[in-house]
């Protein structure tokens, strides 16, 4: 089955929007996941409740409500509060960190533009019951 994987990306059209749009794709295109976007962050709980996310990428700077900020009204909401959340942020870049990751808080960050294949294990390490193949 696949699984359901919601993004909120950062800056509506435009370079965030495509790299968000990108790492959709990338994750639609290894048939694992069925990804829905969402580029305004006040509907973003409601979709995300509405898809029935499994997990959450959200953009750490986004207008309106940061991601952040989603993350703790989502942790708040009796259908978010244990969906995980993978944070995509172009407040670092990879070769600022050790291998395009970076851990806050117990939440992962991933350097954008984000690797492929990086974005694939960090989504499936927030979804262990799921066979990689």
């Amino acid at each position: 089955d696949a699984k359901n994987v919601y993004a909120c990306p950062s800056k509506g059209p435009g370079v965030g929007f495509m790299i968000d749009h990108l790492a959709g794709m990338i994750l639609e295109n290894s048939g694992k996941y069925e990804v829905m976007i969402v580029n305004q962050s006040a509907r973003a709980l409601a979709a995300a409740i509405q898809f029935r996310a499994e997990v959450m990428l959200l953009d750490v700077d986004m207008p309106g409500l940061s991601g952040g900020d989603l993350a703790r009204e989502a942790a708040m909401d009796s259908h978010l509060r244990d969906v995980p959340i993978l944070f995509l942020t172009g407040l670092v870049r990879r070769d600022e960190t050790l291998d395009g990751s970076i851990e806050s808080g117990g939440r992962q960050f991933l350097a954008k533009p984000v690797d492929p294949a990086q974005l694939l294990a960090a989504v499936g390490s927030l979804l262990p019951q799921l066979v990689m193949s």
